[in-house]
């Protein structure tokens, strides 16, 4: 293994030279060259389909698999495409895909992932209208409109893309689970076997038996079922074989709904640990995220420090770790980068985290170095590691920012950069705005983490906005990064002259546990506060006027809109609401379906509650909603309208 400051030498000196060019190989690459100068972006600079998107690189290094914009199509389809990596690679020019498989008439691709043995996996979706006999959301009577999504499995060049088996392979599978699993049934590769040449696991998850896991040989086709697990319970598996050696189950015991951990012991069988044990109403974060030879147990959880950090747990005397083995002052430990190799399989290489974008921390020499030499060539970039080969002579990886699309590359022989393209490279030219991230303290002392976007050559101190939008994500248990926002909003607003705040108020997840439970029963309330004082802290910096200021979000920041719309003393001239909620009883509700989801999250659901309050609307709103929502039906939207009309 090479040691870091050679493969920094390395990365630093021979991928210079490739990178100099790079980005005009990237911006013609894919879908030609773009015309010089800065204008602004538009609608329809956003709402085309990505050039690419979803690349991955199979584990021998010999393929990659992703999509493109349907080149038939004038870019209004996404296409399946395969690049042939067997032989020598020319690094000189954007490498182009060797094979190219059209959407279909119904059926549209939307993902993909390259698996081994030439094999690869194919996401897609269609449009569908009809009665769902309650499986998946929607309504149990009558017709619901929605999206079906399927998975197909592809051969050598893709030259054929057909169906993964329907699950028949378990004795005994009714009609009725078949077309449940025909409707809303959801294939997912839980692990590549990367030791073993012909096997994958998939699991099948349907709402009326559960999920069913099954081996898959990628030769013939043929499936062996191995276990299932209901909505209540979960499992690790050990990537050698497919097998469970961890198991977290929810069951209600002592009064209480418990989410128990159970860990395989030498002997094959599970074992409840008590001291993984949690109270469902506590809301403590408490994951298996990896196990060691010497079967001790990564656990990541935030039980005993406000942001979650990972800790080793011996089963045999019960006990944690003195300290965590990783922990982030600010933000989020996010689970484990493990080795796939046989060298040295299982072995940790890395700690994820929340912060700004979502970050490793490796710990692998190798590895660090390599992360290493490409932020050198890409300085003030995020520089994503995606798949490696278990040599590392192939290392396929991403590069964006907050005001850059998503370019792909290969790194070659750890010396040579290889141009894949860029996801949007007709923004090559366009003015894009860099995002900052920032706390804003809120009126009752909390620390709120918040994202500015300003607009191209904004000087603080000096300049003032044409106007701001607070822009609060969706969820609420969610949260934004400092990424490239391709939905276009940020870009198409800053370029206009407009700050674009987002908010992560309470509630929102990643920033620790405070912050995130501090927003139960907060709706329209201090988690609406949160947003006002970010708009009075855009005021108070300068930034803007206090009279050019309005909020727009969807789903839940559909509802902060919606209930902006309502509050008394809006800091906003107006508010613009997609697929907002605007009741909080029928969500409630509908999140309290299930018992469990009730007390774990509909019981969080309250508040302000629009729907009473629309005599109390003081600004203009603007609704919009796409009558295909399931999550958030389209009466949310229509009956406050009709309120306020």
């Amino acid at each position: 293994m090479k040691s870091r400051g050679i493969l920094v030498a390395l990365c630093g000196a021979a991928l210079a030279a490739a990178s100099a060019n790079a980005e005009d190989r990237v911006a013609t690459g894919a879908a030609g060259a773009t015309e010089t100068g800065k204008s602004l972006p538009t609608i329809e600079d956003f709402s085309r389909r990505p050039a690419l998107s979803s690349i991955s690189m199979s584990l021998e290094g010999d393929m990659l698999v992703g999509l493109i914009a349907d080149p038939s199509k004038d870019g209004e389809e996404m296409a399946a495409a395969y690049w042939d990596l067997s032989g020598e690679i020319d690094t000189s020019k954007p490498l182009l895909p060797s094979n190219i498989t059209p959407s279909g008439k119904r059926t549209h691709f939307y993902g993909a992932r390259a698996i081994k043995n030439k094999k690869s996996l194919w996401f897609t979706t269609q449009d569908y209208t009809g009665a769902l006999m309650g499986c998946g959301e929607g309504k149990t009577t009558g017709s619901t409109k929605k999206y079906l999504q399927k998975v197909y499995l592809g051969n050598e060049k893709i030259k054929k893309i057909d169906d993964l088996p329907d699950g028949s392979a378990e004795v005994g599978a009714s009609k009725v689970m078949l077309r449940c699993f025909e409707l809303v049934g959801e294939t997912r590769l839980m692990s590549d076997l990367p030791l073993d040449k012909e096997n994958v696991i998939i699991s099948r998850a349907t709402d009326k038996e559960g999920t069913k896991v099954f081996r898959h040989n990628l030769r013939n086709g043929k499936e062996k079922f191995l276990y299932k697990f209901s909505s209540t319970s979960n499992f690790n598996i050990d990537h050698r074989d497919g097998m469970p050696y961890a198991k977290s189950s929810l069951d209600f015991k002592d009064g209480a709904w418990k989410n128990e951990i159970l860990l395989m012991d030498a002997s094959g069988e599970f074992t409840l640990e008590d001291k993984l044990t949690t109270v469902l109403d506590d809301r403590y974060e408490m994951r298996v995220v990896g196990w060691d030879k010497d079967r001790n147990y990564y656990i990541q959880t935030d039980k005993f420090t406000d942001k979650a950090s990972i800790w080793l747990y011996n089963p045999n005397t019960d006990s944690f770790s003195d300290q965590p083995v990783f922990a982030h002052p600010e933000f989020n430990a996010a689970g484990l980068v493990t080795s796939s190799r046989a060298q040295d399989f299982g072995a940790i290489l890395g700690f994820g985290y929340d912060g700004p974008v979502r970050m490793v921390h490796w710990i692998d020499p190798e590895m660090k170095s390599i992360q290493d030499g490409l932020n050198n060539i890409f300085p003030g970039k995020h520089v994503d590691i995606v798949d490696a080969t278990a040599d590392r002579n192939r290392i396929l990886f991403d590069v964006s920012a907050s005001d850059m699309p998503t370019e792909y590359y290969l790194l070659v022989d750890k010396s040579k950069l290889a141009v894949i393209g860029s996801s949007r490279p007709w923004l090559k030219d366009k003015k894009l705005s860099h995002t900052d991230f920032d706390y804003v303290t809120a009126r009752d002392g909390l620390k709120i983490p918040v994202f500015v976007a300003f607009p191209e050559g904004f000087k603080k101190g000096q300049d003032k906005a044409r106007g701001a939008i607070i822009h609060p994500h969706g969820g609420p248990w969610a949260r934004d990064y400092a990424n490239f926002d391709s939905s276009g909003w940020i870009q198409y607003f800053t370029a206009r002259g407009f700050i674009v705040l987002m908010p992560q108020y309470r509630g929102s997840e990643g920033f620790g546990r405070k912050l995130w439970v501090s927003g139960d029963k907060e709706w329209g309330q201090k988690m609406q506060d949160d947003k006002d004082d970010t708009a009075a802290w855009l005021v108070k910096q300068g930034y803007v006027d206090a009279d050019k200021i309005a909020i727009h979000g969807y789903s839940y920041g559909g509802f902060a809109a919606i209930a902006a719309s309502v509050r008394p003393n809006s800091p906003y001239q107006f508010a613009i609401a997609g697929a907002g909620v605007s009741r909080l009883d029928v969500i409630r509700n509908t999140w309290g379906s299930n018992p469990i989801q009730r007390r774990y999250q509909g019981d969080t659901v309250n508040g302000m509650d629009p729907i009473d309050e629309t005599d109390n609307i003081n600004i203009p709103i603007l609704l919009y909603h796409g009558d295909y929502d399931v999550r958030v039906p389209l009466y949310h939207s229509t009956d406050f309208y009709n309120k306020i009309k």
